[in-house]
C-alpha cells in the first residue's frame, strides 16, 4: 500500500499542474505582460510535450528501468516548478512550461507500468489501477479550487511550486518502497522514430487546438496533415525495426487494441466541457471558483466508480460493467440536452453526476486491460500507448466537438439576436458566448437584456448539442465494449479455453523456435512476449 501511494504522489501532481493554471492565468498575465497568443502557448505547451513524448519516454523506461526514469523525471520536475514559479518573462514562463512537460511524460507510463509490476494478481491489480486513475481525477478537478484558494493568500508563482514538496518526498520515499524493472533484452533507442514521434503528435495536437479556437483555418488543417504524413512514417518505420520504439505487434491483440480505442474515444468526450464552464459562468454567472466547486460533486462521484468498476469486474465480464456504465453515461449526457437557458444548474450538476459515475468503470477498466494484455518487458510501452490515446480522444474531441457547439451557437444566436444592434456588436456576439456576455455590458438597457436572453439560449442549445453528440459516440462505445470484449472473463478467473486466432500472441522476430503457446484463460494472455513466458495468466506468475 505504501508503494501505491507513492505512485500516486506524481499522478495527482501532473493533475493538478494541468489544471491550476487556469486561475493563475489572468495574474501572470498581468504581471508578466504576456500577450493572448504567449498566454495560450503557457497552457498548451505543458500538454503539447507530454503527449509528444509519452511514448519515448515508456520505451526508455523499459529500456533503463522505471523506476530510475521515475525519479529523474522527478528531480527535473522540481527543478522545473522552481523555475517557472520564478519567471521574469512570458518567454521564460513558456521555456518552463515545456521543460515540466518533458519530465511530466516521464511519470505517467513509469508509474502504471511499475504499478502493474508490483501488483501481479488481477483482482488487486485493477483495484490500484482504479485507485491510480482516481487520483488522477482528483488533482484534475480539484485543481481550479487549490489554485483559487492559493491566490488568495499568495502570488501566482505559489501554484508552480505545489510540486515541489510532492517530488522532494517522491525521491526520498520511492527508492525504499518502489522496486526497479526493466527490459533485459531491449536494445538501444532509435532516435529517428523519437523524432518522428514528435513530428507526428506536437503538429497534430496543435492543429486540432486551433481548429477548436479558430476553426477550420488553413495553418490548422497543415499542421493536421503533417501530423498524420509523419505519423504514417513513424508507423512505417517501427514495422522495420526488429528492436522498435513502439511495438507494433502489440496493436494485433484483441483485447488490447479495443481498450486503447475506448480509452481514446472516452478521452474524445472531455469536448463538451469546455461548454459546460461556459455555461455556468456566463449563463448562471458564477466565478471561476464557484463553477469548479459545483463540478465537485461528479469529481466525488467518479472516484467512488473507478473503484466500483473493479470490484463489480471480479463477478461480471468487464464488457457488461463497461457497457452498463456507458449506458449511465448516455443517460446523463441525455438530462443535460434538456438544460435550458436559465434555471438548468441544477439538471446539469444532476447529468454530469451520471456521466462522472458512468465514466469511472470504463476508463479503470480499460486501462487494466491495456496493461494486463502485455508481458512485462513491455509495459512501459503499453502505458504510454494508453495514456497518448487519451490526450490524443482529448485534444480530437475538444476540437470536433467544440466545433459542433460553436456551429449550433452561433446558428441559434443569428436567429434570435435583437435587430438595430450595431455591426461590431453583433459580430462579437456571434464569434462567441464571451464575445456576447461583452457585448452585453457594453450595450445597456432593453437591447443589453434581450442580448443575454439570445446568447444564454443559443449557449444553452450549444451545450445540448455536444451533450447529444456525446451521447451518440457513449452507446456506440458500449456496443464495441459487448462486441470485442465479450471473450474477456472476469477478473481473476481462469476459465480454459482456447484463445482465437485474432488474441494469439505474434511471434517476435528473435522467436522464431519458441515453442506454441498454450492455451490459456481468455483475457490473460500477454502478447508480444520474446522470452518464453507469453500466454501465462498473470495470476500464476511468481
Amino acid at each position: 500500500m505504501i508503494g501505491l501511494a507513492v505512485l500516486s504522489l506524481p499522478t495527482i501532481l501532473l493533475a493538478l499542474d494541468m489544471s491550476v493554471l487556469y486561475m493563475a492565468l489572468p495574474h501572470l498575465g498581468a504581471d508578466l505582460g504576456a500577450s493572448s497568443v504567449q498566454q495560450l502557448w503557457i497552457i498548451d505547451i505543458y500538454g503539447f510535450m507530454i503527449a509528444g513524448l509519452l511514448v519515448t519516454m515508456g520505451s526508455i523506461g523499459d529500456r533503463i528501468g522505471r523506476r530510475k526514469l521515475l525519479l529523474i523525471g522527478a528531480a527535473a520536475f522540481a527543478a522545473a516548478s522552481v523555475l517557472a514559479a520564478y519567471s521574469s518573462s512570458a518567454e521564460m514562463l513558456i521555456a518552463a512550461r515545456a521543460l515540466l512537460g518533458i519530465a511530466g511524460a516521464t511519470l505517467m507510463p513509469s508509474t502504471l507500468s511499475l504499478l502493474t509490476h508490483m501488483f501481479k494478481d488481477p483482482k488487486q491489480q485493477a483495484m490500484a489501477i482504479g485507485v491510480w486513475m482516481g487520483c488522477f481525477m482528483a488533482g484534475t478537478m480539484l485543481g481550479p479550487v487549490i489554485g483559487g484558494a492559493m491566490l488568495e493568500f499568495f502570488w501566482w508563482g505559489s501554484v508552480f511550486l505545489l510540486g515541489v514538496p510532492v517530488t522532494v518526498l517522491l525521491l526520498l520515499i520511492a527508492p525504499r518502497t518502489l522496486p526497479e524493472y526493466r527490459n533485459p533484452d531491449a536494445g538501444r533507442t532509435d532516435l529517428p522514430s523519437v523524432a518522428l514521434s514528435l513530428a507526428g503528435v506536437l503538429p497534430l495536437i496543435y492543429g486540432l487546438k486551433e481548429i477548436s479556437r479558430e476553426g477550420l483555418g488553413a495553418p490548422a488543417v497543415l499542421a493536421v496533415v503533417a501530423g498524420v504524413v509523419f505519423g504514417l512514417l513513424f508507423v512505417r518505420r517501427q514495422r522495420t525495426l526488429a528492436e522498435p520504439l513502439l511495438n507494433l505487434r502489440l496493436f494485433r491483440h484483441r483485447t488490447f487494441s479495443s481498450a486503447v480505442v475506448i480509452t481514446s474515444f472516452s478521452g474524445f468526450l472531455s469536448g463538451s466541457y469546455l461548454f459546460v464552464y461556459m455555461y455556468l459562468q456566463l449563463v448562471e454567472g458564477l466565478s471561476p471558483l464557484r463553477a469548479a466547486l459545483w463540478m465537485l460533486p461528479a469529481a466525488l462521484a467518479t472516484l467512488i466508480s473507478l473503484q466500483l468498476g473493479p470490484l463489480l469486474a471480479q463477478r461480471l465480464r468487464p464488457a457488461h460493467v463497461m457497457a452498463g456504465g456507458l449506458t449511465i453515461v448516455a443517460i446523463g449526457y441525455y438530462v443535460i440536452t434538456h438544460v435550458g437557458g436559465s434555471d438548468g444548474l441544477g439538471l446539469l450538476v444532476g447529468g454530469l453526476i451520471a456521466v462522472a459515475a458512468g465514466i469511472g468503470p470504463a476508463s479503470a477498466l480499460s486501462a487494466g486491460l491495456v496493461m494486463g494484455s502485455v508481458p512485462q518487458e513491455s509495459a512501459g510501452a503499453a502505458a504510454a500507448v494508453n495514456e497518448t490515446s487519451m490526450e490524443m480522444g482529448v485534444a480530437t474531441g475538444v476540437a470536433v466537438i467544440g466545433m459542433v457547439g460553436m456551429s449550433v451557437y452561433r446558428d441559434r444566436i443569428g436567429e434570435t439576436m435583437p435587430s438595430g444592434l450595431p455591426a461590431d456588436v453583433a459580430e462579437t456576439a456571434r464569434e462567441s458566448a464571451a464575445g456576447a456576455a461583452t457585448a452585453v455590458q457594453q450595450l445597456g438597457g432593453t437591447a443589453a437584456a434581450e442580448l443575454n436572453e439570445a446568447a444564454n439560449n443559443a449557449l444553452a442549445g450549444a451545450l445540448g448539442a455536444t451533450a447529444w453528440a456525446s451521447l451518440a459516440i457513449v452507446l456506440a462505445l458500449a456496443v464495441v465494449a459487448l462486441a470485442a470484449l465479450r471473450h474477456v472473463p472476469p477478473t481473476g478467473t481462469e476459465t480454459p479455453q482456447s484463445p482465437s486466432a485474432e488474441d494469439t500472441p505474434p511471434q517476435s522476430p528473435s522467436a522464431e523456435d519458441t515453442p506454441p503457446v498454450e492455451p490459456v484463460a481468455a483475457g490473460t494472455q500477454k502478447v508480444g512476449a520474446a522470452t518464453g513466458t507469453e500466454g501465462v495468466p498473470t495470476a500464476a506468475q511468481p
